[in-house]
């Protein structure tokens, strides 16, 4: 969950010239694709993992920046195997894939932010909503022995009780400094639960997007419906609760309850995942003072608000 986007090129198009892209990148883009023409270009390097090139409007091939990010593109398309058999949205499909480098066919889209969900009529909101929900049923319900045939490893997102307990104490001890008083109560608030043991935090482990923020999820403006889910390098067993919370930070609380329905096990998830979302920018900002890099500390700003406290019952 700790990603910046490898996939922002579905909305942003850059109109670069080659001159801007390592000629390793075309060459290997040629070497695999022969008849191709570079007519357009589109170049993305905001990624943690991945810089992105974008062809024609058409073809989306990915590099891998670090040795590390190589693993999280074949881990990526393991889960995609596994993914495209259960669910009903459109998902990348990798045409081509070698160390350090994938590619598939663009999914167009822009991103489904909140804004744009709630502008939206309640007719078309209700069909969104539906669909993220069912997304998240299909996932989470994928038979367990589908996803140890096909080796599915823990998602990097999965956390422990241990971890969480690690995050507060590193949160008191760094962040604390900086924050007024009012801030450090919030967050001794909201991991009291936590720490009492008042909010248990057993799960059974699922598949788990472990990245879905808005910019992950392709909304079809003339059809007012989700066009794609992409970006699963994060992907794997893990806390159901986890992408729940993600969808909390991006809509609010409010859109989520109306999930209930095409989602039934959101009761049994929904403290998890208000837990969980508190958290999400600690976690960043976090990073971020450790790092000194101020543009992770500010990562989450633009997040929904409106989440219920932790024990409050579904309206």
């Amino acid at each position: 969950m700790l990603e910046k986007s490898d996939c922002l090129f579905a909305v942003i198009a850059l109109g670069v010239t080659m001159n801007n892209i390592p000629s390793s990148y075309l060459d290997k883009i040629r070497t695999v694709y022969t008849n191709i023409s570079f007519d357009h270009l589109d170049f993305n390097q905001d990624g943690m993992v991945n810089d992105v090139v974008v062809v024609n409007h058409q073809l989306v091939c990915r590099f891998a920046k670090k040795d590390w990010g190589k693993q999280v593109l074949s881990h990526e398309a393991k889960v995609l195997k596994v993914v495209q058999r259960y669910i009903d949205l459109p998902v990348p499909r990798f045409e081509h894939l070698e160390e350090g480098f994938v590619s598939y066919q663009y999914l167009k889209g822009e991103p489904l932010s909140r804004n744009t969900l709630l502008k939206l009529s309640q007719t078309a909101q209700a069909r969104v909503i539906s669909q993220l929900a069912t997304y998240h049923q299909q996932l989470h319900n994928i038979p367990t022995e589908v996803l140890a045939e096909a080796g599915i490893s823990l998602s990097d997102a999965a956390r422990s009780l241990k971890d969480w307990l690690q995050l507060y104490e590193e949160v008191q001890e760094t962040l604390f400094p900086h924050l007024w008083r009012h801030q450090q109560t919030w967050i001794d608030e909201l991991f009291a639960p936590v720490v009492s043991g008042k909010l248990d935090l057993s799960y059974t482990p699922v598949l788990i997007d472990g990245d879905l923020p808005m910019y992950h999820i392709l909304f079809d403006p003339e059809l007012q419906c989700i066009s794609g889910i992409i970006d699963f390098g994060v992907a794997g067993l893990g806390d159901p609760a986890c992408d729940i919370a993600t969808q909390l930070g991006n809509y609010g609380e409010n859109i989520v309850q109306r999930m209930e329905s095409d989602y039934p096990m959101l009761g049994n998830v929904i403290d998890r995942a208000r837990f969980w979302v508190g958290t999400l920018e600690l976690q960043w900002a976090l990073i971020g003072v450790k790092h000194n890099d101020v543009s992770l500390s500010l990562a989450h700003i633009g997040w929904a608000r409106e989440v219920q406290p932790v024990g409050t019952i579904l309206s």
